[in-house]
């Protein structure tokens, strides 16, 4: 029977019904986009995508695109190398379309809040985090700074402080706060608007601006980007906050070479996505200690079992390491805080 059933179905070939929209039937096989061009992406805009192809080349031009239906589960963000395909003359009206998103370098990331996990992208591809923080008017939140400390951290790039607003307060207790950790800090005011300071820094980087809304962070990238026109805000005589005034990140060249990447004004910056043993990893100098802790060590004060604590008690370290360790300390403790202190405030 099985035998008479082969015979009948030999040379059988399936029929296979035309689509009633006519369309050519699916394939798992996407084309391969061997002409796509590279370019960087310096804004995101509700579903557009800004991309520079041919970057300081004669042929440098900005193109709009969106995205390939491919990549629809996966968040394209500024200062992604992408590859395009499609119009990328670049001329008004023209659409071109993103193919496929480069492996990131480094990726600077937070969540809602300290109790979630779902990490949110702000960019990609930075190496440095300009943390703008005024003296006054708003008050710095100390908090908020730890936060900041521990994200670039976690995404390996590099801290720098810019302390705003100076000619209404001394910026000598940021200045210190931040010194243990290796920071480099800037300080500007209206009158000494550290323009050249500030381009020493950030020449030939990639540069992520961060900063809590009113700092004046805008008004910094504004100065260091002639033509920017970010807008800038104020801050409100009874709440004592800003408000905010980037809607969207996006990357903007400074004329002396590098980018910098503006932000929207933040009031919170949550962890729930960073582990302990990135922000231990910050510290090499301590690493002969951490390393010897029990598994889970906090490296708080109340670990009795701890290293670097009884290295701490027991005077054993330098002066310096000293140091680091109590803002490595300070750090762990961020982490430990509750979705109750994300928003940074306090001192």
């Amino acid at each position: 029977m099985i035998e008479d059933d082969l015979e009948r179905y030999e040379g059988y070939e399936p029929r296979v019904r035309p689509s009633k929209s006519g369309s050519k039937p699916r394939s798992k096989n996407r084309p391969q986009h061997e002409d796509a061009k590279n370019g960087l992406v310096i804004a995101v805009d509700r579903g557009r995508y800004r991309v520079i192809l041919d970057e300081n080349t004669e042929q440098e031009r900005l193109l709009t695109c969106t995205r390939a239906r491919e990549l629809r589960s996966q968040a394209i963000v500024t200062g992604d190398i992408v590859d395009v395909v499609g119009d990328t003359t670049g001329v008004e009206g023209s659409l071109a379309r993103i193919v496929r998103i480069h492996p990131r370098n480094t990726v600077l990331r937070r969540s809602a809040d300290d109790s979630d996990t779902f990490e949110r992208i702000i960019v990609a591809n930075a190496d440095q985090l300009l943390m703008v923080v005024a003296a006054a008017s708003p008050e710095p939140r100390m908090r908020l700074v730890d936060r900041y400390l521990v994200a670039a951290l976690d995404a390996g790039i590099t801290p720098i402080l810019c302390i705003t607003k100076t000619d209404l307060a001394s910026g000598e207790e940021l200045r210190r706060y931040v010194h243990d950790a290796g920071v480099q800090v800037v300080e500007r005011s209206p009158g000494n608007p550290a323009r050249d300071d500030l381009v020493v820094l950030l020449k030939d980087h990639i540069t992520v601006a961060v900063g809590h809304s009113g700092v004046g962070k805008s008004t910094l990238v504004n100065d260091l980007v002639p033509g920017a026109d970010r807008a800038v805000g104020d801050v409100n005589d009874v709440t004592g906050r800003g408000r905010h005034t980037s809607s969207s990140s996006q990357a903007l060249r400074i004329p002396e070479g590098g980018w910098v990447i503006d932000t929207p004004g933040v009031r919170s910056f949550g962890l729930g996505h960073v582990s302990k043993t990135s922000i231990v990893e910050g510290f090499p100098e301590l690493l002969p200690y951490t390393l010897e802790c029990p598994k889970g060590c906090t490296h708080l004060e109340d670990s009795s079992e701890c290293f670097l604590v009884q290295a701490i008690a027991e005077g054993t370290l330098t002066e310096q390491e000293t140091a680091r360790a109590q803002s490595l300390q300070r750090l762990m403790a961020t982490l430990q805080e509750g979705p109750e202190h994300q928003s940074g405030s306090g001192s």
